[in-house]
């Protein structure tokens, strides 16, 4: 049986099993896909133990770095932004690294019908955001506006946004009350941060991209649809990069979106409390 699995530390909270198993369903396959907790200094000695019936991996934080150094190949994105969300097994015995967060943003965003805009907020200085700032180049953005907790964090984006040719300014939230005037408004950050902003960000930009999706709704998404203003959340990227994992692990095209979604949906119900 041909076995895929997602890694990462922790691991329990991870909707990747639940929308794999259903493309696996929808696809006709009678593949497997499992959930391992591993950790970064973990990840090298668990690749050795894998059998040739692996064909691919999901790879969440904090992972997602540390994997570029333990494959053969890495494909330009992931290498650009230091980060790799997917392992593929080649059936040469090789190994191949990818990021489709990246493209998975892209595609959530062209679902809404948005794909280009001018400019842009992103708020957070982690991984997430470095992927954002690749999918806005894909989304023909010029000017991206950084707000982060340090500034001192913020120096690697803004030599990755020159590489991408975006020209960037930061801030921190002391000076948020004077940030407006964007066509998207994008939150990396975990939920609750922005929170004191809330009211604020929902209203910079016609639409507001919230990475968060558990739970939810999140403040930012409250004021955001209190006021009309349109509204994706983390569970839109999710989907979407699953989609593009599935579709490289297995050759099979197009993923099975919609049955994807409602396993992470049914999932993500199952959770919340009572």
């Amino acid at each position: 049986m041909t076995r895929c699995a997602v890694l990462g530390r922790p691991i329990a909270h991870s909707l990747s099993p639940a929308m794999h198993r259903a493309a696996y369903a929808e696809l006709g396959l009678d593949w497997r896909y499992d959930a391992y907790e591993v950790g970064e200094d973990e990840l090298r000695g668990f690749l050795s133990t894998l059998g040739d019936d692996v064909r691919g991996l999901s790879l969440t934080m904090p992972l997602k770095r540390v994997a570029l150094d333990l494959v053969d190949t890495v494909d330009p994105v992931a290498e650009l932004i230091g980060a790799a969300n997917t392992m593929l097994f080649e059936p040469d015995g090789s190994r191949s690294a990818h990021n489709t967060d990246v493209p998975g943003l892209i595609a959530a965003f062209a679902e809404r019908g948005i794909t280009g805009a001018d400019t842009a907020v992103v708020l957070g200085g982690g991984a997430t955001a470095a992927s954002t700032l690749a999918a806005l180049r894909g989304l023909k953005v010029s000017e991206v506006t950084l707000v982060v907790r340090d500034l001192a964090k913020a120096e690697r984006l803004r030599d990755l946004a020159a590489e991408l040719g975006l020209k960037t300014s930061a801030t921190d939230f002391s000076q948020v009350e004077q940030i407006g005037g964007f066509d998207l408004c994008i939150s990396t950050l975990p939920g609750g941060v922005v929170d004191p902003w809330a009211e604020h960000f929902a209203a910079v930009a016609p639409v507001v991209f919230d990475v968060a999706y558990h739970p939810w709704p999140t403040q930012l998404a409250i004021a955001a649809h209190r006021i009309g203003t349109e509204l994706l959340n983390g569970l839109d990227l999710l989907v979407h990069q699953a989609t593009l994992q599935v579709e490289m692990m297995t050759g099979r095209s197009p993923a099975p979106l919609a049955a994807m979604r409602a396993a992470a949906r049914e999932e993500l119900d199952e959770r919340e409390p009572g």
